[in-house]
Parts: C-alpha cells; sequence; structure tokens
C-alpha cells in the first residue's frame, strides 16, 4: 500500500461555522472570519515559488501551528499578536485584524534569494547597499529589513520603505513601527533559536490592524515555513571551506524543485512528488520541531473536518 494512503493529510477545509462568515483559501492556510473572530486552519498543503505543490506534507500544519503558537506566545511583551486560543492543533484563533499588504522580512545572512540576487550582480536590494566581496551565507554586519508586497495571486515583489509609503500601504508612521518591530522580533527569535543550537537565519512576519487601530502581530512566526534556520555547529567551518550549510527549512524543497528545472515559472510542470521525498519532508519538519521545541512531536491523527469544525465550534459557543 502507498504511505500516502497509511497517514491521514488535511488539503482543504469547507466549514460551514456561520451564515455571516467569510472565507479565504491562502496557499496553506483556510482562513475564515466570524463575527470578530479570525480563524486559521493551518493544512498540510506546502507551496514553493509561490506555487501550492500537487501534495500535502503529513503533520505539517501541526508542526507550524504548534511552534507558531509557541513564539506567538513569548513574543508578547514585543508586540501584540492576534491569537486568542488553539482549539485543535491545525486551528488557532484570534482577533481579527485588517493586514497590511506588505511581508517585512528580516534577514540576518545572505543566503537563499537575497544570494540569488547578488549572485547575479544585484547590490541595493530593498533600499538596502550590500556591500562587495561577500559569499553565500555570510551574515550582515546588522540585520536587513527588505520588504515584499503581499500578492493576492503570483509572485510577491521586493519594495522599498518609500515605496511602501507612497503606495499607501502604511503611513509613514506605521511603516517604521513595522520595521522597529520586526528587528526586535528577529532579536528575540535569534536568542530563542541560539539555545536551541540553531541560528536563526531569516525570517518574514506579517501585521495587521483591529478595529481600535491597534497594530498587531498575525500569521506564522518563525516556522520553518516562514524562516529559515542553521545549525550553529559547524556553521563557521562551512562557511570559511564555502561548503553548504546544514538547515531547516523549506529551502531544501525549493532546491529539490530547481535540481528538476522547476522554478514556478510560466509553463513549468510541477515535478511528481514521489512518496519517499514527501516523507523526507515531512520528516524535517518534525526534526525542526523537536530541535526547536525541545520534545518529540506527537501528531493527532484525527483531522476530519468533522472534528475541526466542532472543536472551532466548541471554542465560538463559549466565546460569544
Amino acid at each position: 500500500m502507498s504511505n500516502r494512503n497509511k497517514i491521514s493529510v488535511l488539503l482543504e477545509t469547507n466549514f460551514q461555522l456561520s451564515p455571516n462568515q467569510t472565507y479565504y483559501r491562502g496557499k496553506v492556510r483556510d482562513i475564515y472570519t466570524v463575527n470578530h473572530w479570525f480563524i486559521m486552519v493551518v493544512t498540510d498543503r506546502i507551496s514553493a515559488f509561490d506555487v501550492v505543490l500537487p501534495r500535502g506534507i503529513p503533520y505539517k500544519g501541526q508542526i507550524l501551528n504548534a511552534i507558531s503558537n509557541h513564539f506567538l506566545d513569548a513574543v508578547q511583551d514585543i508586540v501584540p499578536v492576534w491569537k486568542i486560543a488553539s482549539p485543535h492543533p491545525n486551528v488557532t484563533i484570534g482577533k481579527k485584524a485588517t493586514p497590511f499588504k506588505i511581508e517585512m522580512i528580516v534577514r540576518g545572512y545572505l543566503t537563499g534569494s537575497a544570494w540569488r540576487f547578488y549572485k547575479s550582480g544585484g547590490r541595493v536590494l530593498c533600499g538596502n547597499i550590500l556591500p562587495e566581496g561577500m559569499i553565500e551565507n555570510q551574515p550582515f554586519e546588522k540585520p536587513l529589513v527588505t520588504p515584499t508586497t503581499k500578492a493576492e495571486t503570483g509572485h510577491d515583489e521586493n519594495i522599498t520603505p518609500a515605496e511602501i509609503i507612497e503606495r499607501g500601504l502604511a503611513t509613514e508612521e506605521e511603516y517604521y513601527q513595522l520595521e522597529d518591530y520586526s528587528l526586535r522580533l528577529f532579536e528575540r527569535g535569534s536568542q530563542m533559536a541560539n539555545e536551541k543550537g540553531l541560528i536563526l537565519v531569516d525570517t518574514k512576519y506579517e501585521f495587521g490592524k483591529t478595529a481600535d487601530g491597534t497594530i498587531v502581530l498575525i500569521d506564522e512566526v518563525h516556522t520553518p515555513d516562514s524562516s529559515r534556520y542553521f545549525y550553529m555547529k559547524n556553521f563557521e567551518y562551512n562557511l570559511k571551506h564555502n561548503l553548504p550549510q546544514r538547515q531547516l527549512s523549506k529551502e531544501f524543497v525549493r532546491e529539490w524543485l530547481m535540481e528538476r528545472g522547476f522554478e514556478g515559472k510560466p509553463g513549468q510542470q510541477t515535478p511528481e512528488m514521489p512518496d519517499e521525498f514527501v516523507l523526507h519532508v515531512s520528516a524535517r519538519y518534525q526534526e525542526l520541531y523537536q530541535q526547536l521545541m525541545g520534545r518529540i512531536f506527537q501528531p493527532c491523527h484525527d483531522v476530519s473536518e468533522t472534528t475541526l469544525e466542532n472543536a472551532i465550534q466548541a471554542f465560538l459557543s463559549s466565546n460569544q
């Protein structure tokens, strides 16, 4: 029997929580709003190059949700957060907020898309001037904020702070508050990663405004989907000898796709993901969970729509 038939994978939901609900399907998350509540269902879908891949990754949603909730709880002294409760391992419920249509990306090291940009000759990234002579995975003198647009469909695009303000995506005051929050969150995330033998290489943060105008941290925080981690062990040796860093992030999925000629460009066909690779990806997510959380991941096997919907309805009924 194929492994895909042995493990439950949550790919999509279709809840009827309220007559006045709204629904939005993101790349990975199914988002419902009911009255003043924001309900995020983290599925097992996986995306790369802004394309949702054809197969889900077992337990990925639960791992992302658990890690994100862990960090949301740990940063509430820095910024208000949207999260209120997690009634099921795949679900988080919190304050309804209107998202800023930008992602605040913080980079501590020259790697990933920033390295590809640099290698191609780029030296000004989202208004940041990059020095000559850098090598892959080299740390920046101080973390850089490199925002992108938050595209409804297609690819996010790099944007400068001036363009953000000019386009009305945030006021000047709001933008610099978002930047301050982002750098402080990155510092906290880096400290927490270091305690576990990891380096927080880069990450993205998203923010929204509640009905009373409060800026809150939304979406996921410091997960392997939104962040890149290197192991501290052997980092300096690998950097000195131009060796690849052992990392825990989604980058290895992107590399697997690129090796097969896929970068999300028009006309490219997504490679078939064999069972072996799908389970390998799941194992890597579980590895990061164990490293970050300091305990073995214990999955919840009941991810039926009925169970999830009942858990959400129970919360709504007791928090009217």
